[in-house]
């Protein structure tokens, strides 16, 4: 059955891609696996030679990289450009570290010697989400290619078009043949994959949903799986904190890709002090976001990707509405083409509410007001998920000291907004998966680790 990609600015359709037979996919894992072996025995000079190439190619190309993004799945074109230079930053920051970061470490025992080495796994299989079409894949394959892993993807369907173009663009910066493919696949054709005996591992950025179907395919076959799951994320506003600059991070942040980031900070907890001027700065910020066109260079709140995002994004504001909640800026479906939603804001979440246990992926803002700072971290904490969070205060060791000892998440900021770097390892706790990306630990994640003893 074909993928046909569409516009969500303005619902019409922009290309029709074949998906590949059982026989066709079968075949490219094959060869994939095969690639995989003359990989792992090349160096990290000649890895970080080609990181480092497609790194210059991702700039040559950001403004057919950036369209391409933007079209598919409708981020403002600001927001593209910003994501293919930090996927080059991603490759170069991998060739350049990636020899340390696996350097192999002596251990001092009874042996001779005895070596801890981190050494290539075989083929990844990456499962990527659309939100973040070329950061995700990057993320994953830079720190895998360097490691001398080869790496599958199948991507959403309506990121085919930058899934194509990211095979194309390894290729072409003298990625050998089949070390990086793209499977142009139905997800039902995933498990076939999955429980290939090419395939030693699997990494997946997506829903909840997703992930269990995922983990529970990989531990039949017994593969190693890394999750990125949703989150729900909690931003702490306590009673010193700078509101101006929090209501600023805490909007600024959730507006990005009109809401449709995991890491976005989807509850705004601030304690009873503040709360009203906090609310007040948060509904005004929001305003300045205006849904418009994403190709036009002002536009800082573009539409939902798909149209039954947007319904199941709706349902939820309403479903909220009905338990009790309050709509101080939003909540209505606009009239005409695309899959756009206002930016909105909601106050008074009851417990157990849309908003307050589940994932709204989209530009809703959800404002909670606690007693004080210990019923803050308790709200924080009353989720299934644990991806990222932040603490605003103006007593920096205060705000660490929550951070580090109280709330329950993968990442947590202190007086910014949480996001990926290539530097720091990311993943979540909970509801939001395991493992971890970027940075040592992510490259080490997939690596095999292994122990050498000489006596």
């Amino acid at each position: 059955m074909p993928i046909i990609t569409t516009n969500p600015s303005t619902g019409e359709r922009l290309a029709e891609y074949e998906t590949m037979s059982d026989d066709q996919v079968a075949a490219h894992v094959a060869q994939t696996a095969e690639a995989s072996l003359n990989w792992a025995r090349s160096g990290f000079e000649e890895r970080s030679r080609i990181l480092n190439r497609a790194a210059e190619l991702l700039r040559e190309r950001a403004e057919i990289l950036a369209t391409l993004i933007t079209s598919e799945m409708g981020k403002p074109i600001s927001q593209s450009r910003a994501e293919v230079e930090k996927c080059a930053w991603m490759c170069e920051h991998n060739a350049e570290e990636a020899e340390a970061y696996l350097a192999p470490r002596e251990v001092a025992t009874s042996m001779s010697r005895s070596v801890v080495c981190y050494r290539p796994l075989g083929v990844v299989f990456a499962i990527m989400p659309w939100n973040f079409p070329l950061w995700q894949v990057i993320r994953f394959a830079a720190p895998n290619l360097m490691a001398g892993n080869a790496a599958l993807l199948s991507h959403a369907p309506i990121s085919t078009g930058i899934a194509l173009a990211i095979e194309t663009l390894f290729r072409d910066a003298g990625l050998p043949d089949a070390v990086f493919t793209t499977l142009v696949i139905e997800d039902k054709q995933a498990a076939a994959v999955i429980g290939h005996p090419g395939v030693v591992a699997v990494t997946l950025t997506g829903s909840g949903r997703a992930g269990r179907a995922v983990a529970t395919e990989a531990a039949r076959h017994l593969k190693k799986v890394v999750l990125e799951l949703g989150g729900n994320d909690p931003y702490l506003i306590l009673d010193d904190a700078d509101l101006d600059h929090a209501a600023d991070c805490c909007v600024t942040l959730r507006m990005l890709v009109s809401g449709q980031v995991c890491v976005s900070p989807k509850r705004l907890i601030a304690v009873a002090s503040v709360y009203d001027a906090f609310e007040e700065r948060v509904v005004d910020r929001a305003k300045t976001f205006l849904p418009g066109d994403p190709l036009i260079e002002s536009t800082n709140l573009g539409p939902l990707a798909r149209s039954d995002l947007r319904a199941a994004l709706h349902d939820q504001v309403e479903r909220t509405l009905a338990d009790g909640a309050t709509c101080l800026l939003g909540g209505t479906l606009p009239a005409g083409p695309g899959f756009f939603y206002p930016a909105t804001v909601l106050r008074d979440i009851p417990p157990g509410s849309a908003a307050y246990k589940e994932e709204l992926f989209g530009p809703v803002v959800c404002l909670l007001r606690a007693e004080d700072e210990w019923d803050a971290i308790r709200i924080a904490n009353d989720s299934a998920y644990g991806l990222g969070a932040a603490v605003f205060t103006k007593d920096v060791e205060r705000g660490q000291r929550i951070a580090r000892e109280e709330i329950q998440a993968g990442t947590c900021s202190v007086n910014t907004f949480v996001a990926s770097d290539p530097r720091l390892p990311f993943g979540g706790i909970k509801q939001s998966g395991y493992g971890r990306e970027s940075a040592l630990e992510g490259i080490r994640e997939l690596c095999n680790v292994k122990t050498i003893h000489v006596k």
